[in-house]
């Protein structure tokens, strides 16, 4: 049987929550926002986002405080940060019926794992979001680039179910497209945010540009990214050599782009270390990979953020 979704229910409003959950919310779906601190925000002004793709606002939104005010839905996006993760036994079952399934847009590995502890494995899906955004205030984000998400299943079972969220993203706006092989586009995406958010903290805060404008710091880029593609090798995934120029050509035209973690550094919030760096190591490790370049930069965030 085909499975689909009517109610869906966001947890986390930062950027990346507020930017899909608002193009879904602007299109017609049924979602509900878990909103703390933004809460009273929300409630007053709605929803900005700021796009390159058309600014829109939602002055009124379905928000709510807890998830037991939301109740069961057919579909749950975990869309905060991965440091957030030690909530979810608390936060997901009062989204459940016996048909939810719960989508992760985190960044970093473990983060399936994590849900399927309390799930299930046959009903946790994982999306990686390839886009350029930045929270300005509660409730309001700029998207300067991008958009693409990647869907796909933890376990597949033939329900089709990255087939139906992804028809509906692109329904809403968003470009979306389904990974077949899940874990493999986790690593790709590692690629990017091993050297460039975590090089923007152990250089002190420091954008895109600046970190491509030494070639020092391009030549230590291209090696972390290198170590990432051996690992994922290793570990049986198909990644090739041309990610490197791929993903630095890439960032190049972004200007001075903020990433998401080193904007968490530098407002003094719990930077995601371990799934966004240390699991990739512990894994690497395991499978006989020397990540010698990791394991520096490792050490190298591990003294910014303890200050």
């Amino acid at each position: 049987m085909k499975w689909s979704f009517d109610k869906v229910a966001l947890i986390g409003a930062g950027a990346v929550g507020i930017y899909y959950g608002g193009r879904l919310a602007q299109h017609g779906e049924n979602i509900s926002f878990l909103l703390r601190s933004d809460h009273p925000d929300v409630v007053r002004d709605g929803l900005r986002v700021d796009s390159v793709h058309g600014d829109f606002h939602l002055p009124n939104v379905n928000s709510a405080l807890t998830t037991k005010e939301i109740g069961p839905v057919d579909l749950v996006i975990v869309a905060w940060k991965a440091t957030a993760n030690r909530h979810l036994a608390e936060v997901l079952p009062p989204l459940l019926h016996e048909n939810t399934q719960v989508l992760t847009l985190q960044n970093g590995l473990g983060n399936c794992e994590a849900i399927e502890a309390i799930t299930g494995p046959d009903r946790v899906l994982g999306g990686l979001c390839f886009v350029c955004i930045n929270r300005l205030a509660p409730g309001h984000v700029r998207h300067t680039a991008g958009g693409r998400v990647a869907i796909g299943e933890w376990r597949p079972d033939g329900r089709g179910r990255a087939t139906e969220i992804v028809r509906r993203f692109r329904a809403a706006g968003i470009p979306a497209e389904s990974a077949e092989r899940l874990e493999e586009a986790q690593w790709q995406k590692l690629v990017w945010n091993v050297p460039f958010n975590g090089l923007a903290i152990a250089e002190g805060g420091v954008t895109t540009d600046v970190l491509l404008a030494s070639p020092a710091i391009e030549a230590e880029i291209r090696a972390l990214m290198a170590e990432i593609i051996a690992a994922a090798r290793a570990l049986g995934m198909d990644l090739t050599d041309n990610l490197i120029d791929f993903n630095i050509n890439r960032t190049r035209p972004m200007g001075p782009y903020r990433p998401s973690s080193m904007i968490d550094f530098l407002d003094g919030r719990e930077v995601e270390l371990g799934p966004i760096w240390e699991e990739p190591l512990r894994r690497a490790t395991a499978a006989g990979v020397a990540m010698p370049h990791l394991e520096n930069l490792v050490r190298r965030i591990r003294g910014k953020v303890a200050r």
